[in-house]
């Protein structure tokens, strides 16, 4: 672990690749801790402070796939998947259960230095964005930190479902999600039920927070969006 710096780790079980990686971070400045298991990853951003994951997704123990979706169970650190798998479908579903970025095998190292950089500037960017959502003259406050909705300065008391898909769609006003993207988001990339059902949360908090403003609109064929001042 090294001290008063970014700590990358790094999720790679050939010693060639974890060593040029390794050899380009430390040069840039970064901190770097390195394991071949994809469990003793896990077990290590429970212990320690890790700013980004490199992750490969041919693993001896664990996919990579499934290690991206323990941590972002529990962490929303920056993960940077490393692979050789080139097809479209296999990106997307990278992206999809939660990684920042995918870079393939062979790979340029300064490339690679290059993507870790983004995704920690848009991770700093989203930490210092304020914890706090106000919309129509603060007709709706959202309180990120505290999971607390307030509409008209009243409490409202909503599911935990139901404030996970406002945080979400209040925090990228204006973006239409499918109803597929917010079940994955939503309720996990392992859910079986009927993608309808967000309809059904959709249904339960419009007549929680609409009072005196339209906020989530349905985009015909597309799915829904946030809208407010």
């Amino acid at each position: 672990m090294q001290e008063n710096k970014l700590n990358i780790l790094v999720v790679e079980d050939e010693d060639s690749i974890v060593e040029v990686i390794k050899a380009y971070l430390i040069k840039e400045g970064y901190g770097v801790i390195e394991t071949k298991s994809g469990k003793e990853a896990i077990k290590i951003l429970d212990e320690l402070t890790i700013s980004c994951v490199i992750l490969d997704l041919m693993l001896p123990d664990l996919s990579g796939e499934e290690v991206c979706k323990s941590i972002r169970k529990k962490s929303q650190v920056p993960i940077l998947m490393l692979t050789a798998k080139v097809e479209e479908e296999d990106k997307i579903y990278g992206l999809n259960i939660g990684a920042d970025d995918y870079i393939t095998k062979p790979f340029s190292p300064k490339e690679l230095v290059a993507r870790i950089k983004a995704v920690l500037r848009r991770n700093d960017d989203r930490t210092i964005k304020s914890s706090i959502l106000e919309f129509n003259d603060t007709d709706l406050k959202i309180y990120l930190d505290n999971m607390e909705v307030l509409v008209n300065q009243k409490l409202v008391e909503l599911t935990m479902t139901e404030f996970k898909l406002l945080n979400l769609l209040a925090s990228n006003a204006g973006k239409v999600f499918s109803r597929e993207e917010l079940v994955i988001k939503i309720l996990g990339y392992d859910y079986e039920g009927y993608d309808r059902t967000i309809d059904t949360h959709i249904k339960n908090l419009r007549q929680k927070i609409e009072k005196n403003n339209k906020y989530i609109i349905t985009v015909y064929g597309a799915g829904y969006k946030f809208m407010g001042d």
